[in-house]
């Protein structure tokens, strides 16, 4: 519904109002949030801040940054803060690397490292921005921040949530072979809506990265999650879901698209509760180990909340455990037989 001013031909001042053709759904019940903890997301704001470091919670305007950041649970997101791809879904700040000169922060990945020692979390979420820029998509760097927060917590498990690489399988090895325990690559919407929301990407590319995830590492848990409310049906979620399993995808998520600013694409509907539990049913027969679906659900999803201990006020020094010195350490559990690539 749009208002508009004008006035008549008498000098006065008359409204107006227009019904556009295709209005948003109003935001059901039960996507409304009540709580809110500033305290807490103002706390890790200025921790995260002072070590130049992002989190996709804020990037992405997730809807849950306020409970998460509130038990001490974030997704680190790094290579920079600007994504060289447009998805229509992805609030993130993008730009053209022929217009805009992209950096990279050579310390983030020892930074990431140094503030998930000192909140002592068992459970670490890292993800990227694309940076197409780059000949090896940033996953020099990728795997790097994976090691780093290894050798820190050594008895913490580690999920990364990667791009596509641009179908770059050296790359995906690259990460795989700093050991995490989760990898975790977004399908993000059905085949049919590929170029309208991931139009710079290609959807059995994605199938091919998960595939190669599993190949590669056997002993790995492989995850990948998808939005719906964008103008989905069913059927082709039923289609998505089918087509990651034969992926050999171990866990699926599945949450509500909300549109993050006007800049990105309109919810085309809200999907109630019994249709989200009604696609873990389904996931879960063709064979998933688990689905998590729901409104709230996202791609960093799992069945336990990250714990930490409260921040303390940050001290000089050597804080964490990470060396000064700042080496490169082969991470423990890495399976035998693996090197590096390039």
């Amino acid at each position: 519904m749009t208002q508009l001013i004008f006035v008549n031909s008498q000098g006065l001042i008359q409204l107006a109002t227009t019904v556009a053709s295709n209005p948003q759904p109003r935001l059901p019940e039960w996507l409304r949030k009540g709580r809110t903890h500033f305290e807490a997301v103002h706390a890790l704001k200025t921790e995260l801040r002072g070590r130049h470091l992002h989190t996709v919670c804020e990037s992405a305007r997730c809807p849950n940054i306020h409970e998460c950041f509130q038990r001490g649970a974030a997704t680190f997101m790094i290579l920079g803060n600007v994504c060289t791809r447009g998805c229509g879904f992805c609030s993130v700040p993008k730009a053209s690397p022929t217009r805009k000169e992209f950096a990279l922060d050579p310390d983030e990945p020892f930074h990431v490292a140094d503030i998930a020692a000192q909140m002592r979390l068992k459970y670490i979420v890292i993800t990227s921005v694309n940076r197409d820029d780059l000949s090896d998509g940033g996953s020099h760097h990728f795997a790097e921040t994976v090691r780093n927060v290894r050798v820190v917590l050594p008895s913490s498990k580690v999920e990364v949530l990667t791009p596509d690489f641009c179908g770059n399988m050296d790359a995906v090895a690259r990460i795989l072979n700093a050991g995490p325990h989760v990898f975790n690559h977004n399908m993000e919407t059905v085949r049919r809506l590929y170029k309208r929301v991931r139009p710079q990407a290609n959807y059995e590319q994605s199938l091919q990265v998960l595939q190669f995830a599993k190949n590669y590492r056997r002993d790995i848990m492989t995850k990948s999650g998808l939005m719906v409310g964008l103008g989905e049906s069913s059927q082709e979620v039923h289609e998505l879901m089918r087509d990651i399993r034969r992926a050999e995808v171990d866990v699926a998520t599945i949450g509500q698209y909300l549109q993050p600013t006007r800049r990105n694409l309109r919810v085309a509907e809200y999907i109630t509760p019994r249709q989200f539990d009604s696609y873990r049913d389904y996931g879960m027969s063709i064979g998933f180990k688990n689905v998590f679906s729901g409104p709230f659900v996202r791609s960093s999803t799992r069945r336990s909340s990250s714990r930490r201990t409260p921040l303390r006020p940050r001290r000089t020094g050597c804080r964490s455990g990470v060396p000064p010195q700042r080496r490169r350490s082969a991470p423990p559990g890495l399976p035998p037989g693996q090197s590096e690539p390039g």
